[in-house]
């Protein structure tokens, strides 16, 4: 019980001694350790690795749930240690509804089949969408997390042993001093001289322990920017691959629609592709027309005859293209990812497709699967 109190009684000393220094420092009334350059470099390295990686965390979160609630739900779930139960994603759930919609307005109508074959993307969409929450939450999001409730946490409980430390340090300076300057006064040896010196040579010892402990953990926060760079570059790789994903589903959507006879009755403009370098239009006005075809009509409405289809006198472009295509039918041309083919327009043409050779082989291609070269 004795042994406590007076544990109590020499922390609260401790505590007041440096609370009291502290305070003279802020009004200039007691002199202060100084960190070197080179440590204060590294301490404002390591406040700004902490601020950005929370700023980066918080808005990758929202880019992955924008969802308050739905994050919010999460975060506690996280912190009972509890897995987090599957959610539906957006696109699912109007995958959901639009196949719920064609059963009741009628699967074999036009607008019914459309529904169900826009779901069937849609879901394809979702389930793409959910692998890139996943993957980007275990690769990207858990180490910056880590650090912040690990290293971070570690960085800064020694970081205020250090200050901790040095207001010691500083104390024990003062007390010297003071020591020093009533044994001038009184002309004689003075014994607090004596136990000043030894106190401050043990904060002086502890002092500079601390600080190398705390030196070689800011240190580190080169090893953490190394290890935050691999992990930025598998969220790129996650991102690329699912806009990647996204894309080829769209564009086999589109494939599918355009066959569809009727589906577009009353659009009087082309939908534009999601990611052509080139808009179809633009393409069509920059390409060399060639001489009217009679029965020429846009895909699906009628068959192309290409025994009459010849190049423009004009000239024709080089178009490289991005991805396979399989043909459709006998007037469309398969294409295979990277090659190089020649490509032109015809006088009322859909804008969206050209005519494209390859060798003796001719037929219709999509615009938004070439990247046209000067």
């Amino acid at each position: 019980m004795d042994f406590n109190m007076k544990k109590l009684a020499s922390d609260a000393g401790i505590f007041f001694t440096r609370a009291v220094q502290f305070t003279e420092e802020k009004f200039g009334q007691a002199e202060k350790t100084e960190l070197d350059a080179h440590f204060e470099n590294l301490l404002a390295r390591a406040d700004s690795t902490k601020n950005w990686t929370e700023k980066i965390l918080r808005q990758t979160e929202v880019l992955l749930q924008p969802n308050p609630s739905a994050r919010v739900e999460e975060f506690l779930y996280e912190k009972l240690d509890r897995k987090v139960p599957s959610r539906v994603t957006n696109g699912e759930l109007l995958a959901q509804y639009m196949a719920e919609a064609a059963s009741e307005l009628g699967p074999a109508t036009p607008y019914g089949k459309t529904l169900i074959k826009v779901a069937e993307a849609e879901k394809r969409l979702g389930a793409a969408e959910r692998d890139f929450i996943h993957t980007a939450s275990i690769n990207f999001l858990t180490p910056l997390r880590n650090f912040l409730e690990g290293d971070w946490k570690t960085i800064s409980k020694e970081r205020r042993l250090l200050q901790n430390r040095r207001l010691d340090l500083d104390a024990c300076k003062a007390r010297l001093k003071k020591a020093k300057a009533a044994e001038a006064k009184a002309t004689l040896w003075n014994d607090e001289v004596d136990k000043a010196e030894q106190e401050l040579r043990v904060a002086q010892t502890e002092f500079d322990r601390q600080a190398e402990v705390t030196r070689l953990l800011l240190e580190g926060i080169s090893s953490t920017h190394v290890n935050h760079l691999r992990c930025l570059h598998e969220f790129v790789e996650s991102q690329t691959t699912y806009y990647a994903q996204c894309y080829r589903h769209m564009l086999d959507l589109q494939k599918q629609l355009g066959r569809f006879p009727g589906t577009f009755v009353g659009t009087t403009e082309p939908a534009s592709p999601p990611l052509s370098s080139t808009s179809p239009t633009t393409a069509a006005a920059t390409m060399p027309v060639g001489p009217s075809v009679a029965g020429l009509a846009p895909p699906g409405e009628a068959a192309l005859c290409l025994e009459e289809v010849t190049p423009p006198a004009s000239g024709t472009r080089k178009a490289r293209v991005l991805y396979d295509y399989e043909a459709a039918d006998s007037s469309e041309l398969a294409l295979l990812a990277d090659e190089l083919i020649t490509v032109y327009s015809l006088p009322g043409m859909d804008p969206d497709w050209l005519i494209g050779e390859r060798g003796n082989k001719k037929g219709k291609v999509p615009v938004t699967y070439l990247e046209l070269l000067s």
